[in-house]
């Protein structure tokens, strides 16, 4: 976590109305230069609502947003241009070859360059950096949907950022694109210049790269914190599985330890092929969101 370091994001009581309906009610968080924060919630839970405020693409209701210093409801071309945005899906002019894209697109940063920060990123190291050096001269009908996804990434980073936002970003990615881009993120944020905001219902993706963990749910935040601080807001239960003399078992148990020690206690040498599985995220999410869920019925009732 980089809690010490610059806010970058500043979001307080974001509310967005379409109509009668609240998709997001005072949303409140902050993030800090250099984290990876992930922003889970069910479908519908206002993820894409918030992510694309923040981006400057959707004025909200009411409420106070900061993205680097600025307003994202009035930034200009030179605030646009230290955002990278890679949407849920991206489409462009077939024809365009992969090379020619991404230089015509870094043509546009070249002016907003700094003694700080150089943009935009030279081509073909770009390429290589998202696994596309092998595609760089088709056009983009011959990219199958995982190079597709690639690219869009590769859009994302061209002006070399400094708040990226990611929707989704990994979907339609094989196992192995999967894996290169959680180095690259990883990367990226290793070097402390990068802000990384990223939605996904992989909840394993979110465990592996966020510093911090939202949770979205009913237009609301209902949860903050690292995949073990959020853990601990819920007595989890761990899986126990045991072999004794031949017959396997399985117990859950919110103490795996002192389950395990009085295990041992009875059955000794007996007991083989032992196998504890912690509680997960996917389970402290799913506790989390039931909780909201039936906190918003009972207000209701």
């Amino acid at each position: 976590m980089k809690r010490d370091s610059e806010v970058v994001l500043n979001v307080e009581g974001l509310r967005m109305r379409y109509g009668t309906n609240d998709v997001l009610r005072d949303v409140t968080f902050q993030v800090h230069r250099g984290e990876v924060v992930t922003l889970l919630g069910p479908n519908g839970a206002g993820k894409t609502t918030t992510i694309e405020i923040l981006e400057g693409f959707r004025m909200r209701s009411a409420g106070r947003v900061d993205v680097l210093g600025t307003d994202p409801a009035h930034g200009d071309e030179h605030w646009r241009a230290r955002l990278g945005v890679v949407l849920q899906s991206w489409r462009d002019h077939p024809k365009w070859r992969v090379r020619e894209l991404l230089a015509h697109q870094g043509f546009y940063y070249a002016c907003h360059s700094t003694e700080r920060i150089r943009r935009p990123w030279d081509t073909d190291d770009l390429i290589e950096l998202v696994g596309l050096s092998d595609h760089s001269g088709k056009q983009l009908r011959m990219l199958s949907g995982g190079q597709r996804r690639r690219l869009d990434v590769a859009i994302g980073l061209v002006g070399r950022p400094e708040v990226l936002f990611l929707d989704e970003p990994t979907a339609g990615f094989d196992p192995q694109a999967r894996h290169d881009f959680h180095t690259l993120v990883r990367d990226l944020a290793s070097a402390g210049e990068t802000t990384i905001m990223l939605t996904t219902h992989d909840l394993p993706e979110a465990e592996k790269l966020a510093d911090r963990i939202l949770i979205l749910n009913g237009g609301r935040i209902v949860a903050d914190g690292t995949a073990e601080q959020l853990a601990e807001q819920i007595v989890g239960e761990d899986e126990v599985r045991w072999t004794v003399h031949g017959e396997r078992h399985q117990r859950s148990t919110p103490d795996s330890t002192g389950f395990v020690f009085d295990l041992f206690k009875r059955h000794g040498e007996a007991v083989s092929n032992l196998e504890i599985r912690a509680s997960s995220l996917e389970n402290t999410y799913l506790s989390l969101v039931h909780s909201a869920e039936s906190d918003r019925e009972e207000a209701v009732r």
